[in-house]
């Protein structure tokens, strides 16, 4: 079947999400193409609030935010199997209230939708930022992971990762849909990532309102990437692989950095909550971690 090309890019700090059923593979991608940003992505809302630049060689884009409106955009293809990267920039300065996204979700109904979460929540400066993630599979969700980031992410365009951040793999989320836990195997995503004000929830619960003297907020976003998922020789597509088979196997290092991230920087974990969960009502996958399945 053939595949088509997508742009290489690099980022300020750079996020790779690996969409779809592929979220937990570091496999073989095949080698992208050049387009131009305004060619992968469109504005859905507060056009009148971004705009596209040239930073140096690169096209990126400002998302900005004032008491009046944020701005989101989106992908123009929609992805099952692959992996996807950007740069993203966060708010410099006090950004309390203020959320940056970037995430996949499918376009059919929502009782059954499929999504993969990664939200920044703005702090006091001098505050560390708190990246927030969640996973939606067959209309299932509150798979909520948080972690403080080691670095800066509004200093410079970074890295963010299956999902990692700054090169590091923070999270997987296995397969187990054999085990009856749902998985987005089967429904295309596209990709958003959007700007915009979440006081009521988003610094410290809602307790740290949006100072709205700092807008406009901008953050910005370059270097949009994807990379289709290379199957196995004798295997048609991603899809058909067998069960079992090391093409989405997690590597050595994937797992240490995993390890390394939950045990310095993850500050909660949803199936570690006692309080939200009596502990025969933690969600199946949870039992299986612990089980080491």
């Amino acid at each position: 079947m053939a595949l088509p090309c997508r742009s290489p890019t690099k980022l300020y700090s750079n996020l790779l999400l690996v969409a779809g059923a592929a979220l937990l593979v570091v496999g073989s991608m095949m080698q992208p193409c050049a387009a131009t940003l305004d060619e992968q992505i469109e504005l859905i809302w507060g056009a009148s609030h971004t705009y596209f630049f040239m930073d140096g060689d690169t096209e990126s884009l400002a998302l900005s935010l004032d008491e009046q409106q944020g701005s989101c955009f989106r992908s123009r293809d929609t992805y099952l199997y692959g992996s996807i990267s950007m740069d993203i920039k966060l708010v410099e300065g006090n950004s309390a209230g203020v959320v940056a996204t970037i995430y996949t979700i499918s376009e059919g109904p929502w009782s059954y939708h499929d999504e993969i979460d990664l939200e920044f929540l703005g702090n006091l400066t001098g505050e560390p930022i708190t990246l927030h993630t969640n996973i939606f599979a067959n209309g299932v969700g509150g798979r909520e992971e948080q972690y403080y980031l080691w670095f800066d992410p509004t200093a410079d365009l970074g890295m963010y990762i299956i999902i990692r951040v700054d090169g590091k793999a923070i999270r997987a989320f296995k397969n187990y849909e054999d085990q009856g836990v749902p998985f987005p195997t089967w429904q295309q995503q596209r990709v958003y990532g959007s700007l915009w004000d979440a006081d009521e929830w988003a610094t410290q619960g809602g307790a740290v309102k949006t100072d709205w003297s700092n807008a406009p907020f901008v953050a910005y976003y370059r270097n949009y990437n994807t990379t289709w998922c290379q199957p196995s020789p004798g295997v048609s597509w991603c899809g058909a692989e067998p069960k079992g088979s090391p093409r989405f196997d997690l590597d050595t290092q994937t797992l240490a950095d995993i390890q390394w991230v939950n045990a310095n920087y993850r500050i909660y974990d949803y199936c570690s909550d006692h309080k939200r969960f009596n502990e025969s009502e933690f969600p199946k996958e949870c039992y299986l971690q612990r089980a080491g399945v």
